[in-house]
Parts: structure tokens; sequence; C-alpha cells
């Protein structure tokens, strides 16, 4: 096993190396004449960013001290998502090197000037009779000589690493500020064969992976339950992945959680970063802020019962998912939600009997193409799906991990109206 993991960790270091020595490569080495301080300013960029990142990411797992975990998070997760996309825009750019070459080929050198080329030309002779005075050769214009200009292939690597960083760099920043600015509301309509018809309409507000942290914090707990409350749910259900860190550090961050308000109340299950963050702690810390927390349980509701698990993490601690303990003794002629962190475990749903699982963790991909990572690891990344009679709402959640970014899949509150079928 842990020959295993050293194996795979060096792989991901020659990848990490590798990507960014490409990048540089095109970037910096082949836009800079020589050695000079512009080369040197990029390569300190190509050693500092990458170090930030791995630094950052150690801190956050070693419960390093939060001013430091601060520090070190917004530039290194932020180098995260840069240096995908500046890989991603410099792999793109392989394709329009060799046309742009073949253009510029057709036309004379860019930035070339017409400099008069030197000429020499008999001197006019002495009037008749007189002695001819040694003279000097005189120069007139000539056919034109370019003068000293950036080669061709200098200036194809100028335009397009240019293009390729300004590419990288716009799309983080719209990434990264529509993840700032809040999640977006979703609505989605989910008819039950079970669900009576007295609780037609009933609006379940899904959030997930807010992920408080270094990076996300109170302002942004207040920005995400200022959202959910504006859709006055009957309930609220937070599936997972509420922070990244301790109770100490970010207890202050989720204090707004206090003010989430429903009908019939606010539900919690446990993520897999809960358990990388205390998750015994945080489930005592989220009941005192008017939280439920659903440890493999199960409530009666008027018209439906509500159930949560455990995420599988927990299985790590002896507290993993229980879904005999959850779902086993109950009245199956009534319809059933269930509250269940990662998609995977639908296929344990649709053995009870569960009529709807909301889930997260999946973050609909986060950084595209992310989405297809997380496509080969999830049964649905994102969007409401059937399984046999059960069916699985997964939300692209509220949050971010690392880069505070996402890239093709906005964040979302997700209000899922439950609908009847019975005549």
């Amino acid at each position: 096993m842990i020959v295993l993991f050293v194996l795979a960790a060096l792989v991901a270091l020659a990848v990490l190396v590798l990507g960014h020595w490409y990048v540089w490569r095109r970037l910096v080495r082949d836009t800079t004449r020589g050695p000079g301080p512009a080369r040197r300013a990029g390569t300190a960029v190509f050693v500092a960013g990458p170090l930030l990142m791995i630094t950052a990411l150690v801190a956050e797992r070693s419960g390093a001290p939060f001013w430091l975990q601060r520090a070190l998070a917004w530039p290194g997760f932020l180098w995260m998502a840069l240096a995908l996309y500046l890989l991603l825009a410099v792999a793109a750019g392989e394709a329009v090197r060799p046309l742009l070459r073949r253009f510029l080929a057709r036309r004379p050198a860019p930035g070339a000037t017409a400099v008069p080329a030197p000429q020499t030309v008999p001197a006019q002779g002495p009037p008749p009779g007189a002695p001819e005075p040694p003279r000097e050769p005189e120069r007139v214009a000539g056919p034109e000589r370019a003068a000293p200009t950036p080669s061709r292939r200098l200036f194809v690597s100028r335009v397009v690493g240019g293009a390729a960083a300004a590419a990288a760099v716009g799309t983080v920043g719209q990434g990264t500020y529509g993840v700032l600015r809040g999640p977006r509301v979703k609505r989605v309509t989910v008819p039950l064969a079970r669900l009576p018809r007295a609780a037609r309409g009933f609006r379940i507000a899904v959030v997930s992976d807010i992920h408080l942290g270094p990076v996300l914090g109170r302002s942004f707990a207040q920005r995400v339950v200022d959202t959910v409350n504006a859709t006055q749910p009957d309930l609220i259900a937070v599936v997972g992945d509420l922070v990244d860190g301790s109770v100490k550090d970010l207890g202050p961050a989720a204090a707004p959680l206090a003010g989430l308000t429903a009908r019939h109340g606010a539900y919690f299950v446990t993520g897999n970063h809960e358990y990388f963050s205390g998750a015994e702690q945080w489930v005592a810390e989220v009941r005192t802020l008017g939280l439920h927390p659903l440890e493999n349980a199960r409530t009666e509701l008027p018209h439906f019962d509500l159930a949560g698990v455990n995420d599988l993490q927990g299985e790590s601690e002896g507290r993993g998912p229980d879904f005999g303990r959850a779902l086993g003794d109950r009245d199956r002629t009534r319809a059933c939600v269930l509250l269940a962190h990662q998609p995977v475990q639908i296929h344990e749903a649709v053995r009870y009997g569960v009529d709807l699982q909301l889930s997260g963790h999946t973050h609909g991909g986060q950084l595209w193409p992310g989405n297809l990572v997380a496509a080969a690891a999830n049964p649905t990344v994102a969007g409401l799906e059937r399984y046999g009679d059960t069916q699985l709402y997964v939300s692209r959640g509220a949050g971010a991990w690392g880069p505070p970014t996402r890239v093709g899949a906005p964040s979302d509150v997700t209000v899922v109206e439950l609908a009847s079928t019975r005549a």
C-alpha cells in the first residue's frame, strides 16, 4: 500500500513538473530573446506558483495555523486553476502556430522598415583639359534592405503566448467572480409516485459543498443563507461538505447558518470533508446552530419520510453509512427522501426503496474538463436522473474546494419542488 502511494506521488510530481516546464518554455523561454530581466521574472513566477500551491494544500490538510492557511490559500489555490488553464490554452495554441507561421511567410517580416542600401556609382568627370582630382564614390538610394527585427518564430511565440495567457487569466477571473458573488437558485420539479396530493408543491432547498475554509468565510456563508431564505422553502437540506477546517478556526464563519429558516426546519448530513475536519465536533456545532443532523437516522414528516446517512469517508472512523439503521424498519407505503452526500450511494438507496436521493459532492466537475473525471467516478455528475424506481438529484454545490473558481459548472442552491403522480 505504501509503495503504491509513493508511486502515485512520484507520478503526480512528474506530471506537475513536466506540465509547468512545458508552459514555462512556451510562455517564458520562447517569448524572450535570452537571459534577462523578463526571463528571470517569468521563471520566478513559474517556480513560486507551484510551490505556493503545494504548501497551501499541505497547510490545509496538516492543520497549520489558520492565519498561515489563509495567507497561502489565495495565491496557492488560484495558481492551481491558472496553471490548468495556461496548460490547456498553450496546448491549444500548438494548432495555431503553424497556421500563423504559414500566413506570415507570405508577407514581409513584421515590423520591417525600409532602409536605403548603399550603391556605388561613377563620379561625374572634370571639365575637358582639367586634371581629374581623386573623388570618393557617391552613394545613392538603391534596393531596400530590412532593418533588424524579431525573428518570425519569436513573433509567433509572443502572439500565441500572449493570447494563451490572456485567455487563461480571463477564464479564471470570470470563474472566480462567479463563485464569490454567491450561488444562483435553480428550480427542479420531481414527481413522486407515493407522495400524497396534499404534499404537492412541497419545496426542499438543497445546499451542498459550501466548503467554508481559509478562502470562503463568514461573508460567503451569509450570502448562501440569504439566497436560501429568499426561496422561502418548506425544508432545508444541507447535504455535506460544509467546511474545510476545525470548529475552532471556522466556528465564526459558520455562525450565519443559524439564520436558516424553513417551516419544517433545516437538516444536515456529513460529507467526506467533515471527516477531514473533525466530523463529531461539527455535528455538535451545527446542532447548536439549529440544524438537525441525520446520522443514519430518519424523521417522519407529515406526508413523507426524511432520512439521512453518513458519508462513506466515515467508514475510516467506524461511522460510515448505515442504510439498515436509517431505512430498514420504515413504512414503505410512504414516500421517502434520502439525504446522502455522494451520488454513488444511490445503489443502496434503490435497494431500500427510496423515492428520491439528494446529493452533492461532484461540484459538477467545478473546473472544466473536470466534469469528465467526475463522470468516471460518479453515476450522475449533476442534475436529475432515474435509477429504477428511485430518482437521484445531484447539486453542483454552493461553494468550491481548492481554487475559489468554477468553469463550466456554476454554483447553485436548488429548490426541489415535489409533485404527486396520484390523480
